[in-house]
């Protein structure tokens, strides 16, 4: 909301500073967010008189004139290339070292074409006030030389710019503002009392309303014989003010009503409304010329208001091109209305309309101002546009606006933590408007004003018949009035002062919320960060998916059949999410990224219930670095993500088991099932079947791993104490062992692991052989295995125990012989 100091005054008397008015501002919660002055970046010009002028003796197009400008400047000779510079003209003047903000130049003294010039002689462009023009401004006769052009053109006024919150649509006006800085204590505020204009004739024009819901009341009146043009000098330095482009009379009329009294008014060209009569009605599903020139879309909860030639504006809004003023015309229609702030949003917010008015409208106008304003808008069309006024022309009925609040003086310190008196606090809600009905000691009743619908509808004593009369005179602890209580305290605290209320120190004895996440949706955050930080992207798919694709994943129950499917090839509940996965790096593939990696943590249907899956896969080839070529993606990439992942599940490698039965969509030699004890399966990873890719017309491999959450117990809270560095260095021997065909290398690596558990700290797989001189099927499986000293350094003795010990647990649990 922006406002200018000499407006401000209109409504406020005060002899504040500028600094003043805006910390008051800031105190009473109409937040500051800037300050300009036009006079700041028009200091030195200053105006002034040419005393002759005469053509440039080298050049045609420019003119050698003596100026005089008072002061220093009484006789200064500028040369100018203005066709319009003469004798006797009053200009604009810059000396040397003034700031041109229109061309962004600094003018310095010096001479053109051998002729000495000593400033400039400007238009409005230059100044940055006007349009391009073909010559310099021209000033009248009355004029001050020397006079500062910012003080004779007025702009030494500064724009003041606030930021509103949602429910305070009253400081959306300039009296709004001053009624505020008048509670304060910043000056007095002025009455305002319109004049009721006597109607000359009926109207020709009545209004009809069929969508009460939306407008409950709208009056209008005729003006005829008005002349309209440009505004004069008051109203359009108004407007240009706060950055509004004056149009016309009539027009301008509205929007300084719209800004000065929060008002929102519109103006129809009576000549072209069709019939009698304008209806306000529901839109249908048609096109309308806007007055911005935009044609929008009207849906049928639109509030619009109708002639029988169509739609003629959006009410609340913005009005239609059809009907809109112009210089021509001689009738003019007024429109003030009550529109319901919800609709008004929704309509403006679904065709990106934003106007003042509907600002306005959405956030509540005071219903006490349809007639006033309509009066007001009245007199300003008579008195600058001429012209005789028809009788005033209803419709609907002005909602009942009046309500009562209370408000219990010791809840300005139980509640708002602020010692007020009571007088104070009742002086201050009376500065706002807020009449007294009612006061004892304790409490007060209040009038809520009309223009403040943000303050929530009380509890008067007649409305309350359910308490007894010792309850109904306190009726400000009702349910019902608490809201409105809570409204009064905070206008009092605004108005006193937010930073005088003290800081209050919180209990030290106060009960600490449980966490907001629960451990389930923790692990799941930290499995989406370990994916990303791998280099998976997250995906959200559909719950559903072919039913082709299902059964390619092994999962196509007719009990998990969609009846009536969003589309026909989403007919399936999905039995992984990585059928959506697949699916999704095929398009990505289609457009040249098939390097891939994409999860998902969602849920899987089957027939025996729905389950919690996190599904990954990674295809196409692996980044080329200095000194290694891209390779195609294998079982050991899904592998690694799903171990990392089972890893930030908090269970340890050395307490799973791998086997070879993986689902049917996996590659049978290429996949596994990672599991926690004989029964318990965690998840799977591998390559896809090459069955699968070929059915969903794919050409490569993808390697995927699925972890079931469901099956993963969550950790068991332990207070773990800070795992001791031993100071003894660690040691590693390497063994490798023949084993026979079908054994398993976890065989080997368990039984080693358990040969000496106070001494063994890891144990890993670290080569693989087949082929000669071993016997046919046999392999050679080389461990490293590692050895922690707790008490001391191990002697060789000991080491060479050890190493039998592993020896001898590794050939008892797998047969497997030490190679020589």
């Amino acid at each position: 909301m922006k406002f200018t100091l000499s407006w401000l005054r209109e409504h406020l008397d005060f002899t504040a500073s500028l600094d003043e008015i805006l910390s008051a501002l800031n105190t009473i919660g109409l937040e500051v967010e800037s300050v300009e002055n036009p006079a700041d970046s028009l200091r030195g010009f200053r105006v002034a008189k040419i005393l002759e002028a005469h053509r440039h003796p080298d050049a045609d197009r420019l003119q050698v004139c003596v100026v005089a400008a008072g002061g220093d400047y009484e006789k200064v000779q500028v040369v100018c290339g203005a066709p319009n510079a003469r004798t006797g003209l009053h200009v604009i003047f810059a000396p040397p070292g003034t700031y041109i903000p229109g061309s962004n130049i600094t003018i310095k003294a010096g001479k053109i074409r051998g002729q000495e010039s000593g400033g400039m002689l400007c238009s409005l462009r230059e100044l940055g006030l006007g349009a391009e023009s073909d010559g310099i401004a021209e000033l009248p006769e009355t004029v001050v030389l020397g006079q500062a052009y910012a003080d004779y053109a007025k702009l030494d006024d500064p724009v003041i710019d606030i930021s509103i919150t949602p429910n305070r649509g009253d400081a959306l006006s300039v009296r709004g503002i001053a009624r505020d800085l008048a509670a304060y204590g910043i000056g007095h505020l002025k009455p305002w009392l319109v004049e009721t204009v006597e109607g000359r004739f009926p109207s020709p024009i009545s209004w009809n309303i069929q969508y009460e819901t939306a407008c409950p009341f709208i009056a209008g009146r005729l003006v005829r014989g008005v002349k309209n043009g440009p505004s004069p000098d008051w109203l359009r330095q108004r407007l240009e003010s706060i950055g509004l482009k004056p149009i016309s009379a009539l027009v301008d009329i509205t929007n300084f009503l719209t800004f000065d009294l929060g008002r929102p008014l519109h103006v129809f060209d009576a000549a072209k409304i069709s019939g009698t009569s304008l209806s306000l009605t529901r839109a249908a599903r048609e096109t309308f010329r806007a007055l911005d020139g935009r044609d929008l879309v009207l849906g049928t909860d639109d509030l619009v208001i109708v002639d029988q030639a169509g739609v003629q504006s959006l009410a609340g809004l913005i009005g239609g091109e059809s009907t809109g003023v112009s210089d021509e015309t001689c009738d003019v229609f007024i429109e003030a209305a009550l529109f319901d702030p919800v609709r008004i949003a929704l309509t403006g917010r679904r065709l990106a309309v934003h106007t003042d008015a509907r600002q306005r409208f959405e956030r509540g106008i005071d219903p006490a101002l349809v007639l006033s304003g309509l009066e007001a808008a009245t007199r300003l069309i008579l008195s600058l546009c001429g012209g005789e006024a028809s009788e005033v022309t209803t419709a609907g009925n002005l909602p009942d606006w009046h309500r009562e609040a209370w408000l219990r003086f010791e809840r300005l310190e139980s509640l708002g933590g602020a010692q007020i008196e009571s007088d104070e606090a009742v002086r201050i809600l009376e500065h706002l408007g807020f009449e007294v009905k009612e006061r004892d000691d304790a409490r007060a009743c209040f009038a809520v004003p009309s223009w403040r619908n943000d303050v929530a509808m009380g509890v008067t004593l007649d409305q309350a018949p359910h308490l007894d009369p010792d309850q109904a005179r306190t009726a400000a602890s009702s349910v019902h009035a608490i809201e409105a209580e809570n409204d009064l305290i905070e206008e009092v605290l605004r108005i006193h002062g937010l930073d005088l209320i003290p800081p209050q120190a919180l209990p030290q004895k106060t009960a600490i919320a449980g966490p907001a996440v629960t451990p389930a949706q923790k692990r799941l955050g930290e499995l989406r960060r370990l994916c990303a930080m791998r280099g998976l992207v997250e995906t959200v798919g559909f719950s559903f998916v072919s039913h082709e694709d299902a059964l390619l994943f092994g999962g196509a129950p007719e009990g998990l059949r969609l009846l009536n499917p969003i589309a026909s090839d989403l007919n399936q509940m999905r039995p992984t999410p990585l059928v959506n996965l697949v699916r999704a790096w095929q398009r990505n593939a289609a457009r040249g990224f098939a390097d891939a990696a994409l999860f998902e943590i969602g849920p899987s249907f089957h027939a025996d219930g729905q389950k919690l899956v996190l599904a990954g896969l990674r295809g196409g080839e692996t980044p080329r670095r200095p000194g290694a070529r891209a390779q195609v993606r294998t079982l050991w990439d899904a592998k690694a993500d799903l171990m990392a992942a089972l890893d930030a599940l908090k269970l340890p490698a050395e307490a799973l088991s791998i086997t070879t039965d993986a689902p049917g969509y996996y590659h049978p030699g290429r996949s596994g099932v990672v599991r926690q004890g004989p029964k318990m399966a965690l998840g799977c990873f591998g390559e896809l079947h090459p069955r699968v890719t070929r059915a969903m017309g794919i050409d490569g491999t993808l390697v995927v791993f699925e972890i079931w959450l469901d099956a993963v117990p969550l950790p068991k809270v332990k207070r773990r104490q800070a795992p001791s560095l031993s100071a003894f260095q660690p040691i590693s021997r390497d063994f490798a062992f023949i084993v026979a065909p079908g054994m398993e290398a976890q065989a080997v690596l368990k039984a080693a692991r358990g040969a000496e558990r106070t001494l063994i700290t890891d144990v890993s797989l670290f080569d693989v052989y087949e082929g000669a001189p071993l016997e046919a099927g046999h392999r050679s499986l080389g461990i490293e295995v590692t050895l922690q000293p707790v008490k001391a350094s191990l002697t060789d003795e000991e080491i060479d125990a050890v190493s039998e010990k592993i020896i001898a647990a590794v050939a008892k649990a797998t047969g497997a012989t030490l190679r020589r």
